[in-house]
This record gives C-alpha cells, sequence and structure tokens, in this order.
C-alpha cells in the first residue's frame, strides 16, 4: 500500500476521510451492492457539483446500484448507463414522481393480484408445503432442498410466471419465497406503463437481497451441511418476501413525490454510451476494479427484470449470456481506460472517475495514462483520495476492508 507520504509526492492529491464527510443526500437504500457509492455519496457527488455548471448534463457511465445517478436527481438532467439492465429499472425508480399515488391503496391492489397467482403456484405443487423448521436432522433438511432444486426438471404446464420457483427453489431462496418473487413480478406486469413498475421491481429487487441465504450478492449459494450452516440458512428461509417488499415500496412511494431533472437510460456498452453523450457534459466513471464480473454477482436481479427463462449453467444458475468487463480483466484494463478517456476527451467532455487502491491495475498505471489523453494544455487534473472501509459481501473473516477511494477530476479550462 502506497503510504500517505508517498501519495501526496507521487499523485499531488488532497488525501480525506471518512470522517470529513459532512452533509448526506437523501438516497433510499434498495440493494446490496458491492463497490456502492452510497457510503461516500457526498464525497462524489460535491466534486461532480464543482465542475459541472447548473444546466449541465451529467452521465453516470457505469451506474450499478445508481447511487450517484439518485443522488444528482434533483440536481442535474442524467444519462444512467449500464449494461445491465436492472440498473436502468433502479435509476427510473429514483427518477419517478409518485406523488399522485397513496402506497396503502396501490399495496392493497398489488397484495390482492400477487395471492391469487401465490394460490395457484401452491396448487401445482401441495408437496412443497412441509414445514422448513420441523425436519430434524441435516439429511432432512437436504433431502427438502434437493426436492426443490429438482422443479428445475419439472413441467409447468398450464401455469404461467414460473421462472424463480422452476429455476430457483431450494437455492438462495425457498419455494415459498420463489412463488412470492414470480407472483410480484407477474403483478408489476399490470402497471408496466406506469412509474408503479419501477417501485415494484425495486421492492422485489430489496426483498430478493435480504431473503437470499447466500452472503449478500448471488455468485453461489449455501449448502446446508452442517446444524451451524442449516441454522444460519433457516434465519433466511423464515424471512417474508412480501413483507419486506411492503416495506421498501411504502418507502419509496413516500420519499420521492415531486418532480426531478431529465432521466436518459441507456443499457449499453460503455464505448457505445460515451458515442451518444452530449459534447461538454460531465461524465462521472466508476468502472468494475476487482477480477470478478458483476454479472456473476447479481444474475439474478437481471434475471428478474428480464425474465426470459435463461440457459443457466453451474451450481450457482447463473445465466450463460453474462456480461465480462474488460475492466476486471488485467490484461485488458489498461486498453479499456484508453478507450474510455479517449472517447470522453473526443466529446470534450469532463470526468469525475472513481478507483479503488486494490484495483486489478495500480492507481499510477491508471495516471500514467492520464497524461497520453487529457492535455495539460486543455484539461486541469486533481486526484483525490479516501479511506474508508469496503464491504467484502460477507466474508466471515474479512467483511470490512481498509482501502482508498480515488477520485481523479479532469476539469476543462
Amino acid at each position: 500500500m502506497i503510504t500517505e507520504q508517498k501519495k501526496s509526492k507521487v499523485l499531488g492529491n488532497k488525501s480525506l476521510s471518512q470522517t470529513d464527510l459532512g452533509k448526506s443526500y437523501d438516497l433510499v437504500h434498495i440493494i446490496k451492492y458491492m463497490g456502492s457509492k452510497k457510503p461516500i455519496l457526498d464525497f462524489v457527488i460535491d466534486q461532480i457539483l464543482e465542475i459541472t455548471p447548473k444546466n449541465g448534463i451529467v452521465c453516470d457511465l457505469f451506474s450499478g446500484s445508481c447511487s450517484i445517478s439518485g443522488g444528482l436527481r434533483n440536481k442535474y438532467d442524467v444519462i444512467s448507463n449500464d449494461i445491465q439492465t436492472y440498473s436502468e429499472i433502479l435509476a427510473q425508480t429514483y427518477f419517478s414522481d409518485f406523488n399522485q399515488y397513496t402506497a396503502e391503496e396501490v399495496y392493497e391492489d398489488i397484495e390482492r393480484t400477487s395471492n391469487i397467482h401465490v394460490r395457484e403456484l401452491y396448487q401445482v405443487f401441495p408437496e412443497l408445503f412441509d414445514d422448513l423448521y420441523k425436519l430434524g436432522t441435516v439429511t432432512g433438511f437436504a433431502n427438502f432442498e434437493k426436492k426443490q432444486r429438482d422443479l428445475i426438471d419439472r413441467d409447468f404446464n398450464g401455469v404461467d410466471y414460473y421462472l424463480y420457483t422452476k429455476y430457483y427453489s431450494g437455492t438462495y431462496w425457498s419455494f415459498q419465497q420463489c412463488v412470492w418473487i414470480d407472483s410480484l413480478r407477474r403483478t408489476a406486469e399490470a402497471y408496466r406503463n406506469t412509474p408503479i413498475y419501477y417501485a415494484i421491481l425495486s421492492s422485489l429487487m430489496y426483498a430478493m437481497s435480504y431473503t437470499s441465504q447466500s452472503t449478500g450478492h448471488f455468485a453461489q449459494y449455501r449448502d446446508g451441511r452442517t446444524d451451524e450452516a442449516i441454522e444460519n440458512i433457516l434465519k433466511y428461509r423464515q424471512k417474508s418476501i412480501s413483507k419486506l417488499f411492503k416495506k421498501k415500496f411504502a418507502q419509496l412511494l413516500n420519499t420521492y413525490r415531486s418532480p426531478s431533472k431529465d432521466l436518459t437510460t441507456y443499457t449499453l456498452d460503455f464505448k457505445d454510451c460515451l458515442e451518444k453523450t452530449p459534447e461538454g457534459a460531465t461524465v462521472y466513471a466508476d468502472p468494475p476494479y476487482a477480477p470478478v464480473h458483476y454479472s456473476r454477482f447479481y444474475h439474478a436481479l437481471e434475471t428478474l427484470v428480464r425474465y426470459d427463462y435463461p440457459d443457466l449453467e453451474h451450481k450457482g444458475r447463473y445465466r450463460m449470456d453474462r456480461h465480462q468487463s474488460p475492466f476486471s480483466q488485467k490484461s485488458n484494463a489498461p486498453t479499456a481506460f484508453s478507450d474510455m478517456f479517449e472517447r470522453i476527451t473526443k466529446r470534450k467532455c469532463q470526468m469525475v472517475l472513481s478507483y479503488s487502491g486494490t484495483g486489478v491495475i495500480s492507481i499510477e498505471d491508471v495516471m500514467r495514462l492520464l497524461p497520453i489523453h487529457f492535455s495539460k494544455a486543455k484539461y486541469i487534473i486533481k486526484t483525490l483520495a479516501l479511506d474508508y472501509k469496503h464491504s467484502t459481501m460477507g466474508r466471515a473473516e474479512d467483511k470490512d476492508r481498509d482501502v482508498i477511494e480515488y477520485l481523479i477530476i479532469t476539469k476543462l479550462k
């Protein structure tokens, strides 16, 4: 790790600590997300505000969980882009105005409609109503989980909206939880042309994130091979999808009750998005920095939104069409950064770049690419560093890790 002294000498940066952050931006939390900028939202947005005129446009190039896009809803017109479709839903939720709706009244209709589908799926598979808490043994638990997982080989003739019940029962969620996921997803379609559609899907993503028995993402579900493991899994199996959904749905509708600035959403590769970005915009870039792909960690949310009954692979039941980011590949990351910088300067845009001190390539390697693209005659380059704890999404031995978050700001003179 670079020392504070060496950082200042090499990068000329200003070093901050997380306690230096004063104000906060009102943002409803929706999903657990690796590398989310919500904990340091003001640190990032303050830099965007500093270099962007009041009538400017901000392109959130790798929007992910949309913390930055959502934090800017009342400040700038925003382009929110991410190759993953679920990100578009989150952005649309944050920019919705639910003032014409009453959460309690809408939820009553959602619950009534969803219960019809719940009963239909229950009638098809009555043998799966066993009480998980009376199984008694490791073998009994394993057999019941396997019975649920075997639904992937069953026919669902005459039933619609059964994707999660068929594909994921007994994995990240129980059969009962999957039935509710499918039922609420079915109900969402009745609201597709209204803001409620986005609120339903976002609330369902929240409920899925906090009932999953995995470690905060969907890279792998856990096996109940010991009494201790079963006890931990059952803590999540007993959580109610519908109750968590209702809680988040009410929070979203009661929070976002005013008009926002304009939002444009894309689900494009970063290079294609930059070609569509207006000249002079501010680009906020938060590319992947870990050697793992987000499409593996959040495939279940992607499938929820697309609901396309994809081909699956491996124990984790991943989509076979998962996106692979060049920023997560050590051999391709330098070229990806160069491609991004080239297109940003071509559009005469300003940039705020987030990157971690634990990235696939070093911050020094990123800095060495800057002068090639951001001419000193045209751009002022500034680097800030923030010491803070980064969640590793549930590793028991290393739940939080001290990292340095860098912001590289390039401003046109």
